[in-house]
């Protein structure tokens, strides 16, 4: 299976409602959904994932896997349980916000090594490590906050706990692509 496939309109409806259900029954019940059957070969397929919960327009969690280690819709399950509540950024999710809740799924291509210049601003996501640090940002966050490649460069090292220029000096820079999708796309195109 090709790692670049993208994600069909009735695998992003799935896999969106995974994610909406792990989150409800782990708030709601404390515990996560079993493994789903019958899946598509591509949601079998070990994909880079992450989830981002919005509220109300502002993040309310955000967590996921920049690897392909697990098969797409586990991943999607999993990184939706933790972005509602180990993000340690953001309290749990209570079960009263669940109908405020938007979940948007970024399913990744693999990260490959990539030079400064070859960076595209929402094209690329990016993961800058040095020694035992690394931070990831994805393409839509440069998007959203109108960023050079510069600045992307320079905050993926800030969200790695390096200095902002760490990226010239024996940094690992990676680069991987998105296919983005949300609730709210869903609806829109639905009506």
């Amino acid at each position: 299976m090709n790692p670049t496939e993208m994600v069909s309109e009735n695998e992003k409806g799935l896999l969106l409602q995974l994610a909406r259900n792990a989150i409800q029954t782990t708030v709601q019940k404390g515990r996560k959904l079993p493994a789903v059957e019958s899946l598509s070969p591509l949601l079998r397929e070990k994909r880079g994932v992450f989830v981002t919960l919005w509220m109300e327009g502002e993040l309310r969690g955000c967590i996921g896997f920049p690897y392909p280690v697990r098969p797409l819709a586990e991943a999607v399950q999993e990184a939706a349980v933790s972005a509602a509540i180990q993000d340690p950024r953001f309290p749990p999710v209570r079960p009263e916000e669940l109908t405020h809740i938007e979940i948007e799924v970024s399913v990744l291509t693999p990260p490959r090594a990539i030079e400064p210049a070859q960076i595209q601003v929402g094209v690329h996501g990016l993961i800058v490590s040095r020694g035992n640090r690394s931070g990831l940002l994805l393409p839509q966050v440069a998007m959203e906050y109108h960023w050079d490649s510069r600045i992307f460069l320079e905050q993926t090292c800030v969200k790695a706990g390096l200095p902002t220029d760490a990226w010239k000096e024996k940094a690992q820079i990676q680069a991987f692509e998105a296919q983005v999708f949300s609730e709210g796309d869903l609806k829109r195109k639905s009506k």
